[in-house]
């Protein structure tokens, strides 16, 4: 198999989802394990539609840790990245979920956020090959929240600058990872002088930038390829080499919205690396792109769980054009 075009880092875990809706957490009598884990599944939504991709990250020496890997060998995803740590568990997370299936993160159950394996990703140890024949590097937020994944992160970035890679940054803020969410915002404003594309969540834009515009904010990073503002079923906004418009969301009969970001994210840079960053700069190819990573967003919506959901190329294609 030739190395990974796309390159995911960060975070691999169990999503225990609700199986009561509308419910607080110490109500909820049982739970249902889904794989997860933003950077592992744009990596699995991308080599589902057909673009070779490889996860990065740390996962414990334990039957969640297993079973995980088994998901990403299943797909296809590379997995000569992600690293066994001997004592600290995979991550489980929580997530309860209102009564239209939107879900909350809702903690850790017996463990503390710093205890799990993928916060122990270790910088020294990521396959420096890898980089060298790769095109595109994915990140995340959550890995800056620990000493070991932060340094992992930056290493990273490091690599990705000497062998020329385009990095996407998806900021998935989530405020349950961080032991001091006040300190977030300092770990992540340096790296948008990296990177190449960021994706944010509306609530996101708001926060990091006082706006979700993405005109206003290409400007306010200058440097930056695009920039992509995503709002749910309000669809999304986007600003790609000076081209900017909205698109609305394809309506759907939602089951759950878990991963659908991450979809988004993969259709995204499935279509980059097919007309390539140049192309960005044709009003029309820009908003296809868009449209497609919309398509792959909105057919993750209708099955449960965020990986046994993603559409293959030819779904895609198929409910493009019925649309």
């Amino acid at each position: 198999m030739s190395n990974p075009r796309v390159l995911c880092l960060g975070e691999i875990l169990f999503d225990c989802l609700a199986n009561q809706l509308g419910r607080r957490l110490e109500d909820v009598e049982s739970w249902t394990p889904y794989p997860g884990g933003a950077p592992a599944n744009v990596a699995c939504a991308l080599v589902k539609l057909g673009t070779a991709a490889g996860f990065i990250g740390a996962l414990g020496i334990d039957e969640p840790g297993n079973s995980l890997i088994q998901v990403l060998q299943n797909v296809g995803v590379d997995i000569t990245g992600v690293q066994r740590h001997p004592t600290a568990p995979t991550r489980q997370v929580y997530v309860v979920r209102d009564l239209d299936g939107d879900r909350n993160f809702a903690g850790f159950g017996k463990y503390d956020t710093t205890d799990f394996a993928d916060a122990r990703l270790q910088a020294e140890q990521l396959p420096e090959f890898l980089f060298q024949d790769a095109d595109l590097l994915v990140l995340g937020t959550l890995e800056l929240a620990y000493p070991d994944s932060g340094k992992a992160v930056h290493h990273a970035l490091d690599l990705a600058e000497k062998y020329d890679l385009k990095i996407m940054l998806d900021v998935n803020w989530r405020p349950v990872f961080w032991q001091n969410p006040d300190v977030a915002r300092q770990q992540i404003q340096p790296l948008f002088s990296k990177v190449d594309f960021v994706k944010l969540a509306k609530e996101e834009a708001e926060w990091l930038f006082d706006t979700d515009d993405p005109g206003s904010i290409t400007y306010k990073l200058d440097g930056v390829e695009g920039v992509l503002v995503t709002d749910g079923e309000k669809g999304c906004a986007y600003c790609l080499s000076e081209n900017e418009g909205k698109l609305p969301a394809f309506p759907m009969a939602v089951a759950d919205t878990t991963g659908a970001g991450d979809s988004f994210s993969a259709g995204f840079i499935h279509q980059v690396l097919l007309h390539g960053v140049k192309a960005l700069s044709d009003a029309q190819i820009a908003k296809q792109i868009v449209t497609y990573a919309s398509a792959v967003g909105a057919l993750t919506t209708i099955k449960p769980g965020a990986i046994a959901s993603q559409p293959t190329a030819a779904e895609v294609e198929a409910f493009l054009a019925q649309h």
